[in-house]
């Protein structure tokens, strides 16, 4: 249970890099706790996401992972940084990436900020 809020909380802490460093990646909401709230619940999608649809399409395009020498991981996270965007819509949250090449640079920073995070935080259960 402490690996999974840990890698939550890393997660969460990477797309708020993301939305601070991006301007077309956006997080609304009236108060910051509003704010913190929907960016967990996001975590938890964008991690839910991560979980389920990310193996698929991984084994789906692993030709094209020979291929470009596994640069296509960068296109794979951007499309699961787009699916989460979608979700978030549909769930009524205020979470909104706009574009594919915004999706490729966020996606690229969570990934280097989510991997700093998981190196520093604790994740022993």
């Amino acid at each position: 249970m402490k690996n999974f809020v840990v890698k939550t909380i890393a997660n969460a802490g990477a797309l708020a890099v993301a939305v601070w460093l991006l301007d077309k990646i956006t997080l609304t909401g009236d108060s910051t706790g509003k704010k913190a709230g929907t960016l967990i619940i996001v975590a938890l999608i964008f991690g839910l996401v991560n979980f389920l649809v990310k193996p698929i399409v991984k084994v789906l395009t692993f030709p094209l992972f020979i291929l470009t020498l596994g640069l296509i991981t960068l296109v794979v996270n951007a499309l699961m940084l787009l699916l989460t965007s979608w979700l978030a819509d549909k769930l009524d949250l205020s979470f909104h990436v706009e574009g594919f090449w915004t999706a490729v640079l966020g996606g690229l920073i969570i990934s280097i900020v989510s991997w700093a995070l998981h190196v520093a935080l604790p994740d022993n259960d």
